[in-house]
């Protein structure tokens, strides 16, 4: 039997990993988020910030990753994605938990028992939490939002072909602005 798993996948500012460790829990299993940058940093080898910035960029860029990346041969991005895709399966395989991020939603679409989730909210009930969560920096709130949220769209299309955030590719989509963080707890805790 496969093991009940959650993937949460979110914009940036949404709340995702708040969620996903509050849901995590509420149902008394493990949440890997910062945890499997840490798993991947000390099986590949490399820092854990640069995985966690490596893990939203699509290789080569944004754009020409889609003309150049795959002829010219594996890199740095790929032995990452590889490392990644294996440890996300075997902690699936060890049990029920919820993972953050990652393109677990992709990687285990046929590997566990998944209940795919996509947090979102509206641009300025994200802003305003990124300021509280992260502070202020140089650049305008709406804008690290855009640029972040992009990277992560184009780094899930590189891996997995599907489009980020796209409603059908997920169980069901929060907008945790309209809804609280709270209640996408309780919503996602009642679904599993």
């Amino acid at each position: 039997m496969k093991n009940r798993i959650i993937t949460i996948s979110r914009e940036f500012g949404s709340g995702g990993r708040t969620i996903g460790k509050k849901v995590a829990e509420k149902l008394g299993i493990l949440c890997y988020d910062s945890e499997l940058i840490e798993k991947v940093a000390s099986e590949s080898g490399f820092n854990a910030n640069y995985i966690k910035d490596a893990g939203e960029y699509a290789p080569g860029g944004f754009l020409s990753s889609a003309f150049s990346h795959r002829s010219s041969g594996p890199n740095n991005a790929d032995y990452l994605w590889t490392i990644q895709y294996k440890i996300i399966t075997e902690l699936a395989e060890k049990g029920p938990c919820v993972i953050v991020g990652r393109c677990a939603d992709y990687i285990l679409r046929e590997k566990a028992d998944c209940l795919r989730v996509f947090i979102h909210a509206d641009l300025s009930f994200r802003a305003e939490r990124i300021v509280k969560e992260y502070g202020e920096r140089e650049e305008s709130p709406e804008q690290r939002l855009k640029d972040k949220d992009k990277r992560r769209a184009a780094y899930h299309r590189f891996y997995t072909n599907m489009k980020w955030g796209h409603a059908q590719n997920y169980d069901v989509t929060l907008n945790s602005g309209t809804l609280g963080i709270d209640k996408c707890v309780d919503i996602i805790k009642e679904l599993y």
